[in-house]
């Protein structure tokens, strides 16, 4: 039997991360697979991909942030959607440790991995036939994701980007853990799943963080759009 943790969508919030760290290091997890949007939003990205480099074990994929950072840094077009949010980027950019630039480089956009005899697709979200992100879906469903994964054929499929729990049992397993770091509760959400031949069983979590100095952290530094931010990914009115 292996023991995996799902996380995703950390989005710069160091304390949130650090909750899933001290949570995680008690269930006997055998590897992490982490799929992506670890920065921006929050201002904490440096520390978070510091936290991440450090750790063993550990499979990471990008998300769209990490591409419309990469842009900003750059001096690139954003990529397509992120246009409004380019200042906000060009800050991130701006304060990212360039030893960090090469790793998100590498970050794969998907990855396929055989678990105990079963197939999984980890992936930010589903994808067209030109590897794009399809607009996220307020409304998934099993019929709906078995349709986007026809031909895929994989036991599980595991995501993010939409910041909210989905999970349905259909053609495959569909598992998004929620986003750890942002959520209008001081909660950062993930997934444990315990995978043996038999199957895969899958336990979501929310653990509790003290979130304050965070949260006001926002202000503090100027974050462009700070008072949307806060109040549109942490129900948090300034």
């Amino acid at each position: 039997m292996r023991t995996i943790a799902i996380i995703t969508d950390i989005h710069g919030n160091r304390p949130a991360l650090q909750s899933v760290w001290d949570d995680l290091d008690t269930r006997g997890v055998d590897h992490i697979y982490c799929l992506g949007d670890l920065v921006a939003i929050g201002p904490d990205s440096n520390e978070i991909l510091e936290m991440i480099t450090a750790r063993s074990s550990i499979t990471t994929i990008a998300g769209n942030h990490e591409q419309a950072v990469l842009a900003a840094y750059d001096g690139i077009a954003p990529p397509k959607g992120h246009h409004q949010e380019r200042k906000h980027h060009e800050w991130i950019a701006s304060r990212l440790n360039p030893l960090y630039v090469p790793f998100l480089r590498e970050l794969p956009p998907k990855w396929e991995e055989v678990i105990e005899g079963h197939s999984f697709l980890f992936t930010h979200y589903h994808m067209d036939g030109q590897q794009e992100l399809l607009p996220i879906d307020k409304n998934p469903s099993a019929e709906k994701l078995d349709q986007i994964y026809q031909g895929i054929h994989v036991d599980a499929v595991c995501f993010g980007h939409h910041h909210v729990i989905h999970h349905f049992h259909s053609a495959s397993i569909y598992i998004n853990p929620g986003s750890l770091g942002c959520n209008s509760h001081p909660l950062a959400r993930y997934a444990v799943l315990q995978i043996s031949e038999a199957g895969i069983e899958v336990e979501y979590l929310a653990i509790p963080y003290e979130r304050q100095e965070f949260i006001e952290s926002y202000e503090a530094l100027q974050l462009p759009d700070w008072n949307f931010i806060l109040k549109a990914f942490h129900g948090v009115e300034r």
